[in-house]
């Protein structure tokens, strides 16, 4: 009788878990809560009567939470000898998957900086609130018919925002690119240091990479300080920062992700057979990576556009 419950097979049946049902809650609240707290910035009503950003930080807090204690779940198993070789290679093409979504996620945002950029005389129609058609307008009038767009006191434009000048891709951006570039090869100097069981090139390599991710983050903040161009009110502003930001948002990610890595391997979490926590973190920063250097190509360097203004 015994051995008709004993595991006859490489894969790991889970055991019912609250987490994936307390994730979507927590991620429901927090959309709730950042879609209550823009309202609140528009109109001052917020919605149903929630107002200012306390629900979008208990939501995110309780995401943040629920995300610790599941993966802490994931690595008990691993300990436990759970995680097969089978297991753990579709780990990895769960992660591929994930990535995947990602690409697509930032292709949306290529897609609307390219929409705006190559057709900067596009038509669109101005609709009132219930939908109907009450006019044409064309970029021209906000973009001076070229990209980079000219100054908006230049234009015909009415909008509150206001566009002054670009980025010189050859100032901090070029610094950051550098940086990115030196942790992608720091992370996998940790990668090829761990399948050699070298501990200390493991940790070395991690700290210096969760180092280099934090200062990316800090000079990223100090370039956006010095925007010349506003967020609102100006399509030049909204796809810099949404594809900018974004990608800013997925280096802090990676970086705890890393630093979460670096704190298992200073006590030895990993083994050179099985370590697809760190090798997930790591494939993570290689896209962060990728994604920079099509954003600095892309929006910084041919954004730019010859001659066009820069910001000093």
């Amino acid at each position: 009788m015994a051995d008709s419950h004993a595991k006859h097979h490489d894969y790991h049946l889970l055991d019912p878990s609250p987490w994936p049902l307390a994730a979507s809650a927590a991620a429901f609240v927090g959309a709730v809560g950042a879609i209550a707290w823009m309202r609140t910035h528009v109109d001052g009503e917020g919605v149903f009567g929630i107002t200012g950003p306390w629900l979008f930080v208990v939501g995110i807090a309780a995401l943040i939470a629920v995300a610790w204690l599941w993966w802490r779940d994931v690595i008990i198993e691993a300990n436990k000898g759970d995680h097969t070789p089978v297991v753990q290679l579709h780990l990895r093409y769960g992660m591929i998957m994930f990535i995947a979504s990602e690409v697509m996620f930032f292709v949306a945002w290529f897609w609307a900086y390219f929409d705006s950029a190559l057709f900067p005389n596009g038509v669109h129609e101005l609709l009132n609130n219930p939908g109907t058609l009450v006019g044409l307008t064309t970029r021209n009038e906000v973009y001076g018919g070229v990209w980079p767009p000219v100054p908006v006191e230049a234009t015909a434009a009415t909008t509150s925002g206001y566009f002054k000048n670009t980025f010189d891709p050859w100032g901090l951006p070029l610094v950051n690119t550098l940086i990115l570039l030196t942790s992608g090869c720091t992370v996998t100097w940790a990668h090829h240091a761990l399948l050699k069981n070298d501990r200390r090139g493991l940790v070395i390599g991690l700290l210096l990479t969760v180092l280099l991710g934090m200062i990316f983050t800090a000079l990223q903040v100090v370039e956006y300080s010095h925007a010349g161009f506003s967020y609102a009110g100006h399509s030049y502003g909204a796809t810099f920062f949404m594809a900018t930001g974004f990608h800013g948002a997925h280096v802090v990610i990676g970086t705890i992700f890393l630093a979460v890595c670096l704190v298992r391997a200073m006590r030895g979490a990993f083994t050179p057979q099985q370590h697809f926590g760190f090798e997930a973190a790591a494939w993570y920063w290689h896209f962060v990576d990728v994604v920079w250097l099509f954003l600095f190509a892309c929006i910084y360097v041919w954004g730019a556009g010859a001659g066009a203004p820069v910001a000093g």
